[in-house]
């Protein structure tokens, strides 16, 4: 990837090259926040947020009511799918199931079965846009802003985010609604950097050796980029003038830091992964990316969370032949065994954990392109952070609701089973990285209570 193809990036010199054009929501009234210092030091957390857009179906992580299912449903599920095995625990096997039992097994993962929003079920909301909003904002609030905004303003007003940390919010997925603005703008240095899972270094200066020459009357020019990369003269010379030129402000020193952050680009790109023998990452799109974004939490304790979606894999709004659903969530789960992995490795899986799910879940009936259509009950799946999460297995059970009308067959929490509502996931964020009061952010939706008891 060339450099004017890069993901337009924010440093923590502030202000380098800004993700554009994101929206603005309500001002964030901090002075509402009760904030511990202490928590948020104990805990010493960082997140990747995982998230699964399109909508991806819960049946890998849930196949408990399959029998039912494939009695009710419109296409039989055996006859299309290469395989329906259960394990233990009611996962799919064929479709990710075998590490998702590894994970539970380890104490490394939590699979919760009922994330379920009765206030959309009460409006019929099914629609991606809307719930991919709420849930990256973490409301219902149209005006609000973001969750990972919020979090920065936050961090900011108490005193652990300053213009010295660098790279506290990065994506790998470009743009979204996680990072949403209040209207007042965020800071350069408090906006998300953007990355990419080869690191390519915007701030390292190339020297390029330029041929010109004619044909046919047309000057045409080529070039070739010097092996090394770099002209100490060159880059004497473009500080200089960099110095000389700029006002006094953030883009200046973002120049005088320029090299400090090359190198520091660098040396995470240069860093290996330990050797995890059977346990290696998958050769896919997708694993290099949550490989990166490890590397990088690992070198750079200053990050705190790193979104990314599942591009590598695929969508997962699978209204039609959705037998690829299967080898998608098996190449996902593959890689988040591996990341497991990656961070015991690292003696990290204490403070790093990974947060995995979308806007909602699917429909069961598999209807008549062998497909699904939108539902409101999914998984969230949670793993690592072992400092401050206790990991429970498999939380909560559910039921088949069958209207009797075609194509209307869903799953819904099992009456007396523990649910929570998609805005909890923002909550359980908040409360992690130190806020004792995250239900005024979140519509009154508190945390997600087994993972802290």
């Amino acid at each position: 990837m060339k450099r004017r193809e890069f993901i337009k990036l924010s440093l923590a010199a502030g202000s380098a090259i800004l993700l554009p054009s994101f929206t603005y929501g309500a001002a964030l009234d901090v002075s509402q926040i009760n904030f511990s210092s202490a928590n948020y030091e104990a805990n010493s957390a960082q997140t990747i947020m995982i998230f699964m857009y399109g909508g991806a179906s819960q049946l890998a992580g849930n196949i408990s009511n399959i029998e039912e299912i494939e009695r009710k449903s419109q296409s039989s599920y055996n006859d299309y799918f290469r395989g329906i095995t259960k394990t233990k625990s009611d996962c799919w096997q064929e479709a990710g199931g075998t590490a998702m039992e590894t994970l539970m097994d380890n104490g490394d993962m939590t699979l919760f079965r009922c994330c379920y929003s009765a206030v959309r079920e009460a409006e019929g909301n099914k629609a991606h846009g809307e719930c991919t909003v709420q849930n990256q904002k973490g409301t219902f609030d149209e005006d609000a802003g973001g969750m990972l905004a919020n979090l920065a303003q936050i961090l900011k007003a108490n005193n652990v985010v300053n213009e010295n940390t660098l790279m506290p919010f990065v994506t790998m997925e470009g743009e979204s609604n996680f990072y949403v603005e209040g209207n007042e703008p965020l800071p350069g240095y408090l906006k998300p950097v953007g990355i990419n899972e080869n690191f390519d270094n915007p701030y390292k200066r190339e020297v390029r050796n330029w041929t010109y020459y004619t044909e046919d009357e047309r000057e045409i020019e080529n070039y070739n980029n010097r092996e090394d990369g770099f002209d100490p003269a060159l880059d004497t010379k473009m500080n200089t003038l960099a110095q000389q030129n700029n006002q006094t402000g953030k883009i200046k020193d973002a120049f005088a830091k320029r090299g400090q952050l090359s190198d520091f680009i660098d040396a995470i790109s240069d860093s290996t992964t330990p050797d995890l023998g059977e346990e290696a990452y998958p050769e896919n799109d997708f694993s290099e990316k949550i490989e990166a974004a490890i590397k990088l939490l690992v070198k750079n304790p200053d990050t705190k969370v790193i979104t990314l979606g599942t591009g590598g894999l695929g969508g997962w709004d699978d209204h039609n032949e959705a037998r690829d659903y299967v080898t998608r969530m098996e190449r996902l789960f593959g890689a988040l065994k591996s990341a497991m992995a990656h961070l015991k490795a690292e003696g990290k899986e204490q403070t790093i954990n990974i947060m995995v799910f979308g806007e909602f879940g699917r429909n069961v009936n598999l209807n008549s392109a062998h497909g699904w259509d939108h539902g409101n009950l999914q998984n969230l799946y949670v793993l690592g952070g072992k400092g401050y999460f206790n990991h429970k297995g498999t939380v909560g059970e559910t039921v088949v609701d069958d209207p009797g009308s075609i194509n209307r067959l869903w799953l819904k929490p099992k009456n007396g089973t523990y649910w929570f509502e998609p805005l909890s996931i923002a909550a359980t964020l908040y409360k992690i990285y130190g806020i004792e009061n995250p239900e005024i952010l979140t519509n009154n939706n508190g945390i997600i209570s087994p993972l802290f008891s």
